[in-house]
């Protein structure tokens, strides 16, 4: 995950979507790109000038015609109360109706070309013209001085003022994205260490230790301590496709994807993947192996003038994909899976192979697990990412977005915040939950997942403290969308506003996510006798979206109709019915053993308490909508039939 510092915006949100915002006057005959300067490029924080030859790449997104229209017919189509619900459109007919015109497209290319700059890729739907040139050009060409600037530990480029463009041109150009890196870099949660993707090994190795549990409540520690009172059971090993199917009563309805693209998107990827995923299935799940047919990749060239060199976790990402492959295919075997993956993990870049599936309709639903620490996002970012993910709406794809892994970001960021894209209005954000699967593969319960650690030392517990949990709360940036009004109580639409404003809060549903009751993943690791592939126990919104998104194809191939963006439904229709369970507050916690080195006993072990559901955040599971689990999770043929 990453953070910038560029300033909040106050987005109004109409149908939940900001609109572009104004121009304003610069030198003559020029007009600002309002609030692209991060605020932490100043003269305290500057290192260096950027060097005139340096070489960069960015793109010029364009604003589409009629945002009000487009938003309006968003809401039509995917509205049940609507007279033209799922009446869906076509790429070409987006792009006809509210895409930027070929006129406008190629004033900005002559502009572009004119100012020095080679132009690259213009995608089918006209969203951007991609640009590279060096920084000298840039600078002339945006009216701007490039520096690098130190903030947070890195050294960054940014400009010294807003950018700023033609006047005849400032209508059109929605935001410039990838002039400076104000955005950092995006990891995956659970992803450690640095490297570049070219020599990248795969990640280092990592083991569950034993004992731990088939299922919920196999185990008991009856060795070690009680914890208040209790002997606690052992972690599952980590749960199979097979007993999620069950659990979420998606294992007996005939139904199990087939006919539906479930697109992920990530950044690069795994070289092993394909090897990883049928291997797993074929180990854990042998009635639905991953047929070579049913897994295609789509994968961005790295980009060779990307500054600074890369700072990704290649190799985490490479984790991130085999989770969100085997945790896709293991919920809905007969879906056909393809795999994005973006040239590099900065925000235009993901931004860009989001874009692919969506101009192409390549895939009926999309899973994202990925996003920033909050929602301090510079506006160009915002502005684009909600086109795109509007575009998605009008041509009936559901757009999944994990919440976070870090709960109410209060540890982080000292002030509560959901975290962006989860916030974002036209997307279904999946928060997390911690699950007891018992030995029948029905589910005991489940909870918010917000957790607690207590290590024992020398026989006695430490205080808890909190490690990590489903991402939630309201939104600053975005006002409460149509969909929301009238479920989620004001009292948390309240939150993080000002006077009777009300804003999005997050998540709308929730799915498997605590990594103590987490999902069991096979991958290609480096240990210290070689790189093999092996097997471990996972967790994390980022399971929770593919698992959701796994549902959501069977659901496709149930209903035999894709249902696209289904938070209008799912909050009008199934959050009144036992179609969704509502997720509640329940005490328990699981005793977890661990490797000191992460792959064998030759260190020792470290035992733990793992509290579910932590209550000492500002976020809370409770009775009916909240901001930890959203509406709650799927109940099974209730909800394939209802949704």
């Amino acid at each position: 995950m990453r953070r910038s510092s560029t300033l909040l915006l106050s987005l109004a949100v109409v149908g939940g979507l900001t609109g572009a915002l104004p121009a304003t006057a610069s030198a003559q005959g020029r007009q600002d790109i309002p609030q692209s300067h991060p605020l932490w490029a100043n003269a305290q924080a500057k290192v260096a000038d950027t060097a005139p030859a340096s070489k960069l790449s960015f793109r010029v997104y364009l604003n589409q015609r009629d945002n009000a229209g487009a938003e309006a017919l968003a809401q039509a189509v995917s509205d049940p109360d609507s007279k033209t619900y799922r009446q869906y459109l076509s790429p070409d007919q987006v792009r006809d109706r509210f895409a930027a015109s070929d006129a406008t497209v190629n004033a900005v290319k002559a502009w572009l070309t004119g100012s020095g700059f080679s132009i690259g890729d213009v995608p089918s739907n006209r969203a951007y013209v991609e640009a590279t040139g060096t920084a000298d050009q840039t600078q002339k060409a945006f009216d701007v001085k490039l520096a690098k600037y130190k903030v947070k530990g890195q050294t960054l480029r940014a400009t010294d003022k807003n950018l700023s463009v033609p006047a005849n041109l400032a209508n059109d150009v929605l935001g410039v994205v990838g002039v400076d890196q104000a955005t950092n870099l995006f990891k995956p949660d659970h992803a450690t260490g640095s490297a570049t993707p070219a020599d990248v090994p795969p990640g280092p190795g990592f083991r569950n230790a034993r004992p731990c549990s088939a299922y919920y409540g196999e185990k008991i520690d009856t060795t070690d301590p009680a914890y208040n009172g209790k002997h606690l059971p052992y972690a599952p090993c980590g749960y199979t496709p097979a007993q999620l199917r069950s659990a979420y009563g998606v294992d007996k309805v005939g139904a199990d994807g087939k006919g539906t693209t479930i697109a992920i998107v990530d950044a690069f990827a795994s070289p092993t993947i394909y090897s990883d995923a049928s291997t797993y299935a074929k180990k854990n799940d042998p009635q639905h192996p991953l047929k070579q047919s049913q897994f295609k990749q789509h994968v961005f060239p790295a980009n060779p003038v990307l500054e600074p060199p890369d700072q990704c976790d290649a190799a985490g990402w490479y984790g991130e994909e085999t989770l969100d492959v085997e945790a896709a295919h293991g919920l809905a075997p007969g879906a056909d899976i393809l795999y994005v993956g973006g040239e590099s993990c900065e925000d235009n870049a993901l931004d860009v192979a989001l874009n692919y599936v969506i101009a192409g309709h390549k895939a009926d639903i999309v899973s994202n697990s990925y996003g920033d620490t909050g929602e301090d996002i510079p506006a160009d970012e915002v502005k684009v990412f909600n086109q795109i993910s509007l575009q998605a709406v009008l041509e009936g794809i559901g757009v999944y977005f994990s919440s976070g892994d870090n709960g109410d970001e209060v540890a982080r960021l000292g002030t509560p915040s959901p975290d962006f894209s989860a916030s974002a209005p036209w997307i279904t954000a999946v928060g997390g939950t911690s699950i007891a699967i018992g030995k029948d593969g029905k589910r005991i319960f489940e909870t918010g997942w917000e957790t607690s650690k207590s290590t024992l030392t020398n026989g006695v517990y430490g205080p808890a403290a909190y490690t990590s949990g489903s991402g939630g709360g309201t939104s600053r940036l975005f006002a409460q969308p149509f969909y929301q009004k009238g479920v989620v109580p004001d009292a948390l639409a309240k939150k993080n506003q000002t006077g009777n404003n009300k804003g999005r809060v997050v998540p709308d549903i929730s799915a498997v996510g605590d990594p103590n009751t987490g999902f069991l993943v096979g991958q290609t690791q480096t240990f210290p006798d070689g790189a093999y592939y092996d097997q471990y126990r996972i967790g994390g919104t980022s399971l929770a979206s593919p698992v959701f998104a796994g549902i959501m194809a069977v659901a496709d191939s149930f209903d035999h109709f894709h249902h696209g963006f289904i938070n209008p439904v799912i909050y009008k229709l199934t959050s009144r019915t036992p179609a969704i369970s509502d997720v509640k507050h329940v005490d328990a916690a699981v005793e977890r053993v661990d490797y000191a080195n992460s792959v064998d006993a030759s260190d020792g072990l470290l035992t733990s308490v793992r509290t579910l559901d932590y209550q000492g955040l500002t976020i809370h599971t409770t009775p009916g909508y909240d901001d930890v689990t959203g509406l709650g999770t799927p109940n099974g043929l209730l909800f394939l039939l209802l949704v």
